[in-house]
């Protein structure tokens, strides 16, 4: 991922950090994942399947990598003008998704809006490494994500009662409206490549790689189906708030990551992380019940976020311009993820979460090997 430069007006204190924790909100909370709360609802009227909405998400995580890797490819494209039209395309995209069509439709949107939101998470995400930024920074950004998990489950909790899944669509394309308003302000500058360093041992750089692919092949399982399980178990208003659970740990916790990077070393607690999660895959696999839930939203909610920034923190660590190849692989293991588990899915989700907790238990041992590297250098 390329570094891109956001300069603001001079303002004192947080404020510019809470701008970009807004649009993350926006790109990312809610639209990437504001489809996990409505996925069950389009399957429950019959507008796709379990399957279709595998295959719906796989578009979106190709859109995602494919922003990720143009702009790693031709940074200078990401001007003020590119940010805006993506902005208008990603909330032109989810309102679409409220019209009929074929299945072929609302892949095509989903894959659009990937795009868009890469473009303006690489806009936003920069402003947690520009100088002068603050050290609080990144957890106030990166926060952003689980505040727009957050609002997108409570949005579909209040509404879902009293309004068709369409209108829910069109609600949450104002919300991201809403949500990239003071992103706008923000001076958005084409970035700058990275230049390619030597690796520091090339055994752990290259684990890194495969534990950080494995985590984006593991961890977008859950994401997109564990409201879909929950509803499927106790009803949508059970999964709404599951995924509000979700949204409000990974608002919390990159904070907490953050903090206790200061104090540990970022490598030491990836692995520590990516076991969590490992856990929050186990238990809806191997339990229907409501602490199981709960527990497994807290603890998906409380890590995925801070995985990503705990990795980017370990691969600087051992290259320059690690942040591009990370991205390409995570990328590339959110498109296989759905497609993986698309044909174990019908009746129940839990063979879904069972392939998950393998992936994922082995990236927390390929992680290990990780730390255990970086030790031995």
């Amino acid at each position: 991922m390329t570094t891109v430069a956001l300069a603001a007006p001079q303002r004192r204190g947080r404020a510019p950090a809470v701008a970009a924790a807004s649009g993350l909100a926006a790109a990312m909370g809610v639209g990437r994942f504001v489809y996990t709360p409505l996925l069950p609802l389009m399957v429950d009227a019959h507008r796709i399947t379990a399957h279709d909405g595998a295959l719906i998400a796989t578009a979106n995580y190709a859109g995602y990598l494919l922003g990720a890797l143009l702009l790693t490819w031709r940074p200078a494209l990401h001007d003020r003008r590119v940010f805006l039209a993506a902005a208008a395309l990603l909330i032109a995209s989810e309102a679409l998704m409220a019209a009929p069509g074929p299945i072929l439709f609302p892949a095509v949107l989903r894959l659009v809006a990937g795009v868009a939101s890469a473009v303006i998470f690489v806009a936003c995400a920069g402003f947690a490494s520009r100088p002068g930024s603050g050290r609080q920074s990144a957890g106030i950004v990166f926060g952003g994500i689980g505040f727009g998990i957050a609002w997108t489950g409570l949005l579909v909790l209040a509404l879902r009662p009293v309004v068709s899944w369409q209108m829910l669509w069109l609600v949450s394309a104002a919300l991201t409206a809403v949500l990239l308003m003071p992103v706008w302000r923000l001076d958005i500058r084409p970035g700058q490549r990275v230049p390619r360093g030597a690796a520091r041992g090339s055994r752990v750089w290259r684990a890194l790689l495969v534990a950080y692919f494995l985590e984006g092949l593991g961890y977008i399982v859950i994401g997109t189906f564990a409201v879909a399980a929950v509803s499927a178990e106790r009803g949508p208003v059970a999964g709404s708030a599951m995924w509000i659970v979700v949204g409000a740990a990974a608002s919390v916790s990159t904070v907490l990551w953050s903090v206790a990077a200061r104090r540990w070393s970022p490598a030491l607690l990836l692995p520590v992380a990516l076991a969590a999660q490992w856990v929050s895959a186990v238990l809806p696999a191997v339990s229907g019940a409501l602490w199981a839930a709960v527990t497994a939203a807290a603890v998906f909610g409380g890590t995925f976020v801070g995985i990503v920034m705990l990795a980017m923190r370990v691969g600087a660590e051992l290259t320059d311009g690690a942040a591009a190849p990370l991205t390409a692989g995570y990328g590339a293991g959110q498109i296989l993820g759905p497609v993986m588990v698309a044909p174990v899915l019908g009746t129940s989700y839990s063979a879904a979460f069972v392939i998950a907790a393998v992936v994922l238990g082995a990236a927390a041992l390929t992680a290990g090997a990780v730390t255990a590297g970086i030790r031995r250098t």
